[in-house]
């Protein structure tokens, strides 16, 4: 039986929204705060400015429910973009402290938007059947974004001007707007808005019956986050120089396994998948504590890419196969918060970790982090909670 087609126009051009989204957001990753810092932020207003946009993100996604009744999942990627770009602008236009904490609290909105419902039309586009290998291939705009956007932007930051930086930020969100309305979804799947259901608060943050996958993303998070966040601090403990290669090796990696691990966990199923990925990360973490060279970083970072690359599509693609059709905007919103959650909680106990006992020995903490998720997985995997979509890996229902 011939496949159905991947690679439609749709598709490509959800990929390609993603992916400028994406750079445009890790331009101003690493160089917001050294910009706050320049303009006079002292450390716990540089810390606000990093904690308060996952936050603010988390927030808007509680109402993920309403916009898709309301307006349907295209205006509301358009609403996401387009506050994105204002606050952008407001970065450049308004330097003062306050006024670029509020910036960020409306990128966060405009962030949390965009990238939920980005996901969402994506698993629209996907045949049923490829969801694994298509939700693997979308979220290659993000990885580049994350491997090249913070170079380029701590280039433009230091070399050419604060608004330069700005400035090529937004125009790349700007981009996003179009390359979105290239997509032509059906209306049932994009436009239309789906009916109405009371949920309570705890239903807003996750989707039910997602929990499984959810307690997992949020581990993950603490462990991906950490890894993102304090790998050049723990390199700089080590002596190690040239740490930026990490990221750029794992991204390598990260492009081999997610096609691969798509295709598994379309063809076996989810613990497939999850499973495998969890131990490569967890040897990644335990590579890092271990590093005294450049050289057995790199190693890690293979680890770390092939990790990463089957874990974050694998639990997203489990989110939205366990929902059903008219679900999958709570879905993604679901799979972003627990993402969030775990990413900034994990960011602020390991950093205060690390502050006592150094960026080495915080890695214990990590890998203490990812053996309590493979522990949790293989419960699931033989409880038979979820067992369905663990073994069979797709959701037969449209």
């Amino acid at each position: 039986m011939e496949k159905e087609r991947l690679w439609t126009r749709d598709f490509v051009a959800l990929v390609l929204t993603n992916g400028l989204l994406f750079a445009g957001f890790h331009f101003l990753l690493p160089t917001l705060p050294i910009y706050a810092s320049d303009i006079g932020a002292t450390g716990t207003e540089i810390g606000v400015i990093g904690g308060v946009f996952g936050y603010s993100a988390i927030f808007i996604r509680l109402f993920t429910d309403t916009g898709v009744r309301a307006f349907g999942k295209r205006k509301c990627l358009y609403v996401g973009l387009i506050l994105s770009i204002l606050a952008t602008i407001g970065y450049a236009v308004f330097p003062s402290i306050g006024l670029i904490i509020a910036a960020r609290v409306i990128h966060g909105f405009g962030f949390g938007l965009s990238t939920t419902f980005a996901a969402a039309m994506a698993a629209d586009a996907i045949p049923a059947a490829r969801r694994g290998e298509g939700i693997g291939y979308f979220g290659l705009g993000s990885t580049v974004a994350m491997a090249m956007a913070p170079a380029f932007g701590l280039v433009l930051l230091t070399d050419i001007s604060p608004t330069a930086l700005f400035l090529c930020s937004g125009v790349l969100t700007l981009l996003a707007i179009g390359t979105a309305r290239a997509c032509h979804t059906r209306p049932e799947q994009a436009d239309l808005p789906v009916p109405a259901i009371h949920s309570s608060i705890r239903n807003r943050l996750y989707e039910a019956g997602t929990g499984a996958p959810a307690v997992l993303t949020i581990l993950f998070g603490a462990a991906y986050g950490s890894v993102n966040t304090f790998i050049a601090m723990m390199a700089s403990e080590a002596g190690i120089e040239s740490a930026g290669l990490f990221f750029i090796v794992g991204t390598c990696f990260i492009f081999i396994s997610r096609p691969f691990g798509g295709r598994l966990l379309d063809q076996k199923g989810a613990f497939a998948v999850v499973m495998p990925g969890a131990v490569l990360y967890l040897a990644a973490l335990l590579l890092i504590i271990q590093a005294k060279s450049l050289t057995l970083l790199l190693g890690a970072s293979v680890f770390y890419g092939l990790g990463a690359g089957l874990l974050l599509p694998a639990l997203m693609t489990w989110m939205i196969n366990v929902v059903r059709a008219d679900r999958r905007s709570a879905a993604s919103a679901t799979f972003y918060n627990m993402l969030d959650i775990g990413t900034s909680t994990g960011i602020l106990v390991l950093g205060g970790v690390a502050g006592t006992i150094g960026y080495i020995a915080m890695y214990w903490y990590v890998a203490g982090i990812m053996g309590l998720f493979l522990v949790f997985g293989i419960l699931q995997r033989f409880s038979g909670h979820g067992n369905g979509i663990l073994k069979s890996g797709i959701d037969r229902r449209k």
